[in-house]
């Protein structure tokens, strides 16, 4: 590949990265990239899992030395969201992702004026202390459900953990930006190894992006950290928006 190409992968492989540490979405970034760069689509896919994958592991190495990571709700939620990932792709092959990707595009504005003006968003919510049998039920239902989503379509899943976690589960939003990244790693890994097995991963673009992409993730999380829910707020709806431009453009012209 052409150094000019490679370029303007590891550019797309950072700001992916930042994006995706604070708030989810970088995909929405680093896919496109690949395949504007000419790989096949299967590739691309494989390879946007590898470089999101590593990124996404130091990522959540940062968030874990600061404490920030709910490893209970992890241990909780990861289980729910690869049965509902596994569920997802199950229906994927039942419906056509066309009637998701529309309903996404009406449904994306209410979502980001939940992150606008909710006062959960705005003011964080409770510690996990003192939490009964709601809080376990809403978190397992919401992994669950974000992670059929995953399966059965897949973009922008990190930014819908972090905001189920805060909107139904009531978690303060820096915890929720670092718990989902348990998720995203468990459903990244699970989605790698079938296109490793398949040959579908380009290991020298994947390499390239993957080191732009973990530098990315960490001056993210590093901001996250010290800035906290007003700068997690803002990149969730840089997330939303770029998520609502895509599905209007696949789905609608």
């Amino acid at each position: 590949m052409e150094p000019l190409a490679l370029f303007f992968l590891s550019t797309a492989g950072f700001a992916a990265g930042l994006i995706d540490s604070i708030a989810g979405g970088g995909g929405l970034v680093s896919l496109p990239a690949l395949l504007a760069a000419g790989l096949p689509p299967q590739v691309a896919l494989g390879t946007n899992k590898f470089q999101s994958m590593c990124g996404t592991a130091f990522a959540l190495a940062n968030f874990h030395r600061k404490g920030k990571v709910l490893w209970v709700v992890a241990a909780a939620g990861i289980p729910a969201a690869l049965v509902g990932s596994a569920a997802g792709a199950r229906l994927a092959l039942i419906l056509p992702p066309d009637l998701l990707g529309r309903a996404l595009v009406l449904l994306l504005p209410p979502a980001a004026a939940a992150v606008l003006f909710s006062r959960t968003m705005m003011r964080g919510g409770r510690p996990l202390r003192g939490r009964g049998i709601r809080f376990w039920t809403a978190t397992i239902i919401s992994c669950s459900a974000v992670g059929v989503y995953d399966g059965f379509f897949g973009p922008g899943t990190g930014t819908f953990f972090i905001i189920a976690l805060v909107a139904i589960s009531r978690i303060p939003l820096i915890n929720a930006t670092a718990t989902a990244k348990t998720f995203n790693l468990a459903t990244n890994a699970g989605a790698l190894a079938i296109f490793v097995i398949a040959g579908s991963v380009d290991f020298a673009v994947a390499a390239v992006m993957a080191a732009s992409n973990v530098a990315g993730n960490l001056v993210g999380s590093h901001y996250a950290l010290k800035h906290g829910a007003p700068l997690i707020r803002k990149i969730l709806l840089v997330s939303l928006s770029l998520l609502f431009g895509y599905l209007v453009w696949k789905y609608y012209l």
